[in-house]
């Protein structure tokens, strides 16, 4: 299912490979992977193995990361959205939702986490009718904290990731 979503200063719409570019630039960059267990990828088959992993995504699961672009200048920020984890537990939770976003380090602190991550919350509970979204942030990352909490999430616990050796904080927040 194609997704295009606008918000006030953002167009989120499914990743695709005219976004490579932009995922390698993201995803390359140390400072983006400080708090991902600082494993920058260094090729752009890297990078074009994550798109195609997102778009079977969007085929197997109905949902996956959206790309995060500018408005106004078109520009790829980064990623945003919702994906259903089925890989392996975090936290005891498997088959679960979970928002997140990840966005190229010169767009950080202009609130795109928080305008992507409301209108994911907000696609989720009103057009998906999801019950429960989680977030997981690693424990040091209080920029990605703090947007959890604006865009509604409650702060639970903090556990262990044995499998990349993290320490993570877990969050929820419930369709009302």
């Amino acid at each position: 299912m194609d997704i295009q979503i606008e918000t006030e200063r953002l167009i989120l719409r499914n990743i695709q490979e005219s976004d490579l570019e932009g995922m390698f630039t993201l995803d390359s960059d140390p400072d983006v992977h400080r708090y991902l267990g600082n494993k920058p990828i260094k090729t752009m088959e890297e990078s074009e193995k994550m798109i195609l992993n997102i778009q079977q995504q969007y085929k197997e699961r109905g949902i996956g990361r959206w790309a995060a672009i500018l408005k106004d200048t078109k520009e790829f920020i980064g990623w945003s959205g919702l994906r259903l984890n089925t890989e392996e537990p975090f936290n005891g939770f498997s088959n679960f939702y979970d928002v997140g976003y990840r966005l190229i380090p010169k767009y950080w602190g202009k609130g795109y986490a928080t305008e992507s991550g409301k209108t994911a919350i907000d696609y989720a509970f009103n057009t998906m009718k999801l019950k429960t979204i989680y977030g997981i942030t690693e424990m040091g990352n209080q920029a990605s904290h703090n947007a959890l909490l604006k865009i509604g999430l409650n702060y639970i616990e903090d556990f262990h990731y044995q499998k990349e050796n993290l320490k993570l904080r877990w969050y929820s927040i419930e369709n009302k």
